[in-house]
């Protein structure tokens, strides 16, 4: 009897697999859906929970020293024609520039930055000073000329030679002559944001190891990383009057980069 019984359950089996195979043959609907073999390690992985992490931001600095100047300077002419006004204008460009060759700044890190030529007007009944018309010239203006400037960027990579720079572009052009301004930077600025982020993941990796000591973990693997971006170093402004013919100036104060960054590790 028992035979019997094994035969027709493999028959049974044997039939309804056929079955299933002839209607998904066909696309009709009704095949039995065959399970997947669920394993140990299977079961495990489908209930096991989401690591513990934690999150942590670090923050990071470095300074250098400067090693480089960056002067603004410049030509201003007011005459009473443009071409005057231009003639002048380029006579004494001519003059800073040989100056700042004179003095060491290489013809490279010479720049123009801004060169115009506009008409002057003065208020017959306002203030007696001059001003650049920005439009159309208005009843009761009197015309008092052109103004040619011109305005330069020169980059000093010999710092000690700040201040003889400075001078001689100063008094090269005579009364035309404008200083704008110094900058002290460093010409290499990634070797200091590169010290910065290293300063900024050392601290959030401390902090990380703090938290997990708190809470009775170790500190696993670092998961994810990112760097909130903070820009360049800016440079040091330094005031034109620091600068005097008996004396170099030594750069002031040092240029510094700040990072952050937010670091998640997982807690063992």
């Amino acid at each position: 009897m028992r035979s019997v019984r094994s035969v027709l359950s493999v028959l049974s089996v044997r039939s309804v697999s056929a079955l299933a195979l002839a209607l998904a043959a066909l696309g009709l609907p009704g095949a039995p859906a065959v399970a997947a073999p669920t394993t140990p390690a299977a079961r495990s992985a489908a209930v096991a929970p989401a690591p513990a992490t934690v999150s942590v931001t670090g923050a990071g600095s470095a300074s250098a020293a400067p090693d480089m100047a960056v002067l603004t300077a410049g030509i201003e002419v007011t005459r009473p024609t443009a071409d005057k006004a231009l003639t002048e204008q380029n006579a004494a460009a001519e003059a800073l520039l040989a100056a700042a060759r004179a003095a060491g700044v290489d013809e490279r890190d010479i720049r123009t930055e801004n060169l115009s030529l506009s008409a002057v007007y003065r208020n017959r009944d306002g203030e007696p000073d001059q001003y650049e018309a920005a439009g159309p010239r208005g009843e009761g203006e009197i015309f008092i000329g052109h103004r040619a400037t011109q305005m330069f960027s020169l980059v000093i990579r010999d710092i000690e030679k700040t201040g003889a720079v400075v001078r001689a572009v100063a008094d090269a052009p005579g009364d035309a002559s404008r200083i704008h301004s110094v900058a002290f930077d460093v010409q290499n600025p990634e070797a200091l944001r590169a010290r910065a982020r290293t300063s900024a993941y050392d601290d959030a990796r401390s902090k990380a190891v703090q938290y997990a000591r708190l809470s009775g973990r170790g500190l696993g693997r670092l998961l994810s990383l990112e760097e909130s971006d903070g820009g360049r170093p800016r440079p040091v402004p330094v005031p034109v009057s620091s600068f005097s013919k008996e004396s170099v100036p030594v750069a002031p104060g040092r240029i510094q980069d700040e990072v952050t960054v937010t670091a998640v590790y997982e807690l063992r």
